[in-house]
């Protein structure tokens, strides 16, 4: 049995999988390539089995988004180390070998994620993910090369091995058993943020999660769901509040919870006044969302939460009022 399974999820995307599909085939080694497809209507299917016969494919029985896609797809899969592909992901030369490497030498490590370039504008990071992410004390993500919309030039400043916080979903490398311990995604997110959370409940169990610069992919990114559909607005404040009522710690719970509703409030206003109504009713719908969900994140909650989860305390404050637009900025005194 190969040590590792590529695994691709599909829904309706047969150009992409024609774009890219074939440079995961050429640069992945040994390891069994398998297309995860959400019930696709066009004829993705069929392309691939006639074209790359010697992929895998799963086949779910509805459209079931991100989180249920992978959770129900993997349950077919048996190789111990699965690794997570964007349809819309270039990959590069051996970029592989090093997320094997070091989830195979470092049994701490469950979870790694490559630099993730922008396959637009290969000389600048992509925003989901970039050189690995982080969140604030209240909850807000961001990367090193990526902070809110600033996207930084790759000039090797972020060419090491590093510990980080989340790995984006566009790609990493999990642990088949790190992935069933936590019992996968989280089903109730559908899409964005599920893996912020994953790693979130990895690391209260004591996992770590690293970037590893010496693999390289590109991503197109925005290809299922493009930044200007309020459902991505919708998911992404939802979800967001999920994540913190699972994972932050008691104490700091209701402060944050309350911090964030105030501040998704005046997010609101903002969209009202920069003309995009249905993006501020979208951030009311994920409220409401949020509330008939939160006894169901309640329960879900671990034993343990992670007190160390954060490097700063606001990346608002520091990106909107400090100015600091870039990750090294962050720590200069």
């Amino acid at each position: 049995m190969n040590n590792s399974a590529v695994v691709i999820l599909n829904w309706n995307g047969q150009k992409l999988l024609e774009q890219f599909l074939p440079s995961i085939i050429q640069h992945s080694g040994n390891a069994q390539i398998y297309v995860a497809d959400n019930a696709s209507t066009d004829t993705s299917i069929s392309f691939i089995q006639s074209q790359f016969p010697q992929v895998q494919i799963i086949q779910n029985r509805s459209n079931f988004g991100f989180a249920q896609g992978y959770n129900e797809a993997l349950k077919q899969v048996h190789e111990p180390i699965f690794v997570l592909v964007n349809s819309d992901i270039e990959v590069t030369e051996n970029w592989l070998t090093p997320i094997e490497k070091l989830l195979h030498e470092q049994s701490n490590v469950a979870i790694v994620q490559p630099k993730i370039l922008d396959f637009k504008d290969k000389t600048k990071f992509e925003y989901a993910g970039a050189a690995g992410g982080f969140i604030d004390r209240l909850g807000y993500p961001y990367c090193r090369g990526r902070i809110f919309d600033c996207i930084e030039e790759d000039l090797g400043q972020y060419n090491d091995t590093q510990s980080i916080f989340w790995a984006s979903g566009a790609c990493f490398g999990i642990r088949k058993n790190v992935f069933t311990q936590l019992q996968g995604f989280d089903t109730d997110f559908f899409a964005h943020q599920e893996e912020i959370d994953l790693c979130w409940r990895a690391i209260n169990l004591g996992h770590e999660i690293v970037y590893c610069s010496e693999s390289t992919v590109y991503h197109v990114g925005g290809a299922t769901l493009q930044a200007s559909n309020p459902q991505k607005t919708y998911l992404n404040f939802r979800n967001s509040l999920c994540m913190l009522t699972k994972n932050l710690p008691l104490l700091s719970l209701l402060p944050i919870l309350f911090i964030r509703l105030v501040m998704d409030g005046l997010a609101g206003i903002q969209f009202l006044l920069q003309g995009k109504a249905a993006h501020c009713w979208a951030i009311v719908r994920a409220h409401f969302g949020f509330y008939s969900l939160f006894a169901k994140m309640w329960k879900k909650r671990s034993a343990h939460q992670e007190l160390n989860y954060y490097k700063i305390n606001s990346i608002v404050f520091r990106y909107f009022v400090r100015k600091q637009r870039k990750f090294n900025d962050l720590f200069l005194t």
